[in-house]
C-alpha cells in the first residue's frame, strides 16, 4: 500500500504536468519538450531513463488529443488522407528505430549534448514555425514521386528527434504536412497526432529492450500522477483557446526551451 502512497513528489509531478500540457495545449503542443527538462533537472532522472518516461506520457497524451479532436476531425477524414499518414511513417518508423538504437548507446554526456542541440533548435523553430503557419500561402509539390520522397525522408528524421526526446513530434509533422500536402492546418493538426503514435510506440517497444525501461516500474506512482496531469492539461489548454495571445506564448514557450537547453549544458558541463 505504502508503494502507492500520494507523495509530495507525486503531486509536484501532477502539477508540472497539468501546467505543461495547458501551455503546450494552447499553442497546439503535447508539451513534451518541455517536460523533458523538468524530469532531468526538476525529478532528477538520467538522461536516458528521462527520454523514457517521457515518451510514455507522451504517448497517452497523443492518443487522448486524437480521441479529444474526433468531434471536430473525424477519423473518416483522417483514412481518406491515409496516403500523406504512410508516406510521412514510412521513414519516421525507420527514424524512429535507428534513433532509440543508438540512444540506447550513447553516454549520458552524449545523450545531454544530443538533447541541448535539439532542444536549442525547437526554440528556434517554434517561433518561426508559428509566424511562417500565419501566412497564407501553402507551398505544395505538384510532383507525385517528389513529394513522397521528401516525405520519407523528413518523416525518418522527424521519426529520430521523437525518439531522442520522447516528444510526439507535432511542431515538426504540422508544418511539414501543410507544406508538403497543401492540407488544411487543422487537418494536419490530427494527421501529425496519427502518424505520431505509431512512430512513438516503435521508439517505446525499441527502448524495452534497455535496463533503463525499469524506470517505469521505478516511478510507476509518479508517472500515473503525471499522465492525468498531462491528460487534464491537454483538455484545460483546448478549452482555453482563444483566452491567451497566443505570439506571446509561442515567445515565452521558446525562452523557456532555450532557458531547458542552457541547463543542460550545464548539467553536460559538470
Amino acid at each position: 500500500m505504502n508503494r502507492f502512497a500520494v507523495t509530495p513528489r507525486h503531486m509536484q509531478g501532477f502539477a508540472v504536468a497539468l501546467f505543461v500540457a495547458t501551455l503546450g495545449g494552447l499553442v497546439g503542443l503535447g508539451g513534451a519538450e518541455f517536460r523533458l527538462p523538468l524530469l532531468k533537472g526538476w525529478f532528477k532522472m538520467a538522461s536516458l531513463k528521462a527520454v523514457i518516461f517521457n515518451k510514455a506520457t507522451s504517448l497517452a497524451v497523443v492518443f487522448f488529443a486524437l480521441l479529444f479532436r474526433a468531434h471536430e476531425i473525424p477519423f473518416s477524414l483522417l483514412s481518406a488522407h491515409g496516403s500523406v499518414i504512410l508516406n510521412l511513417l514510412s521513414g519516421s518508423l525507420v527514424g524512429a528505430w535507428v534513433s532509440a538504437g543508438i540512444a540506447m548507446r550513447l553516454s549520458e554526456h552524449s545523450l545531454d549534448t544530443a538533447i541541448m542541440v535539439l532542444l536549442l533548435a525547437l526554440a528556434f523553430f517554434l517561433p518561426a514555425n508559428h509566424i511562417w503557419m500565419d501566412g497564407t500561402s501553402i507551398v505544395t509539390i505538384e510532383t507525385r514521386w517528389l513529394q513522397i520522397v521528401l516525405g520519407v525522408i523528413a518523416g525518418f528524421f522527424i521519426g529520430m528527434v521523437a525518439a531522442v526526446l520522447g516528444v510526439a513530434g507535432g511542431e515538426l509533422l504540422i508544418p511539414t504536412i501543410v507544406l508538403l500536402y497543401g492540407v488544411d492546418i487543422k487537418l494536419a493538426g490530427s494527421l501529425s497526432l496519427a502518424i505520431s503514435l505509431p512512430t512513438m510506440l516503435v521508439g517505446f517497444f525499441r527502448y524495452s529492450r534497455g535496463a533503463a525501461f525499469e524506470v517505469l516500474r521505478e516511478e510507476r506512482a509518479l508517472l500515473w500522477a503525471m499522465l492525468i496531469g498531462s491528460i487534464a492539461g491537454a483538455g484545460a489548454g483546448a478549452l482555453m483557446l482563444g483566452m491567451v495571445e497566443t505570439d506571446l506564448l509561442v515567445l515565452i514557450l521558446s525562452f523557456l526551451l532555450m532557458a531547458s537547453a542552457i541547463k543542460i549544458f550545464k548539467h553536460r558541463k559538470g
